[in-house]
């Protein structure tokens, strides 16, 4: 992709968080998931790295070495036309510099997004100091601005889905980072595992940014989250656990009944996925 046309993408990506029309986004975990989404008639894709790391043969939480994370991101982005986020977790880095060296890479692997977290995968349930979550949201954009691809950063704050303090404290500590992050550079805020309307109705107008919210148990449907002003959302793992239900399901009648009917009942058939793949772009 030269880049002109991913200049172009990543600011068509921009306009989509203008929070006038919810932007859902559905996470690829290959090329074949992400050309069916294209299909479907996604605006824009995102990876998810637990689907990407379970493709390749890792658990989630920066297991998947950087190299086999990018190429998949690179797959990706070969054969969609739509604009793709890539979910770089902590971006397999410790300290700034590294960080930066990611996202120029994932830049040159086609993606016009990412979603950053501030969490330590250290095995522990522990964030970022703020002052070093910002230097590393900084060092993320003055990496993108140099590539000359002004890409989309969806700083991302785990405070509530680690749960971190006291219940009633991490409405404040989450807005607290997500717009710091906002004033380092950050596109739009991903706080995880909010789903109570009250908290929703809380956070949107004490953001500095759009919000993002995740797909979780208990979320309000899509058009209400557009109503309370969420401007996207992230399918995160549910289609690659999706599919896998479907898989062990399938397979566990084939070998405990010998039957096939959950393999034929309205599924893609050879050519349909043969053509599907055949017209990719790249």
């Amino acid at each position: 992709m030269n880049r002109d046309t991913q200049r172009a993408k990543a600011e068509a990506f921009r306009a989509m968080h203008d929070r006038s029309r919810i932007l859902v986004l559905p996470n690829a975990w290959d090329a074949m998931s992400a050309r069916v989404i294209e299909e479907a008639g996604a605006r824009a894709i995102a990876t998810t790295s637990a689907g990407v790391a379970f493709s390749v043969g890792y658990p989630d939480g920066e297991a998947i070495p950087r190299d086999e994370m990018i190429a998949a991101i690179a797959r990706i982005a070969r054969v969609v036309t739509i604009p793709v986020s890539a979910d770089i977790e902590s971006g397999f880095a410790h300290d700034a510099r590294e960080l930066a060296e990611t996202v120029r890479r994932v830049i040159d692997a086609g993606a016009v997004g990412i979603n950053l977290e501030d969490r330590i995968h250290d095995g522990t349930p522990s964030l970022y100091d703020l002052e070093v979550g910002v230097r590393r949201v900084r060092a993320a954009r003055e990496a993108a601005d140099s590539s000359g691809v002004p890409i989309v950063i969806n700083a991302r704050t785990d405070v509530y889905l680690l749960a971190i303090g006291e219940a009633d404290t991490r409405f404040e500590h989450a807005v607290r980072r997500a717009n710091a992050y906002r004033k380092a550079g950050a596109d739009s805020l991903f706080i995880p595992a909010v789903t109570r309307r009250a908290d929703i109705e809380r956070i949107v107008p004490a953001l500095e940014g759009p919000l993002n919210l995740l797909v979780f148990p208990g979320i309000p449907p899509v058009l209400e989250l557009e109503r309370l002003g969420v401007a996207r959302l992230s399918v995160g793992t549910r289609l690659t656990l999706g599919a896998m239900s479907t898989l062990r399901k399938t397979v566990a009648e084939l070998l405990s009944t010998g039957t096939y009917e959950s393999t034929l009942e309205g599924a893609t058939t050879y050519a349909e996925a043969n053509h599907l793949m055949a017209s990719r772009r790249s």
